[in-house]
């Protein structure tokens, strides 16, 4: 038996992938500027703090097209708590354990985190009741 996502879930999922995509670039941007200052840890910290807020706002806009709320703002740094969990031990493995340098380092332990943050934040930000999400108008 095949799994073929429904057009709704096929959208969510491609829009999830180009915010990802503008988040990864926000993240190792802010990462590698605060690695000018900062001790790697800190600057990967900080970074995936800050562009956290950012993807809220873009997933809640144009991936699952609902509106924010404090409930969910609130909710969805914790529900990447095992997004941070992953890419943090990663960037500790790939730089401490392997000495492969810092500079890639955030952007290799990421991609093994990517499934498990669509399912998490798509649970936090669509209805409970399998509603549809709310219409936002585009603007």
């Amino acid at each position: 038996m095949r799994f073929t996502p429904s057009r709704p879930m096929a959208r969510q999922i491609l829009t999830f992938a180009v915010v990802g995509v503008v988040n990864t670039a926000t993240y190792y941007g802010l990462y590698l500027l605060f690695l000018l200052r900062l001790p790697y840890l800190a600057a990967h910290i900080l970074a995936f703090a800050l562009s956290m807020v950012g993807s809220f706002f873009l997933n809640a806009r144009f991936t699952y097209r609902t509106r924010p709320t404090w409930r969910k703002f609130l909710l969805f740094p914790l529900t990447n708590a095992t997004n941070f969990l992953v890419t943090t031990v990663g960037v500790y493995v790939i730089v401490d354990v392997l000495h492969a340098g810092n500079a890639f380092a955030p952007l290799l332990a990421s991609a093994a985190a990517i499934p498990v943050t669509f399912v998490v934040s798509r649970t936090i930000m669509l209805p409970r009741d399998g509603g549809a999400p709310v219409r936002l108008p585009v603007r």
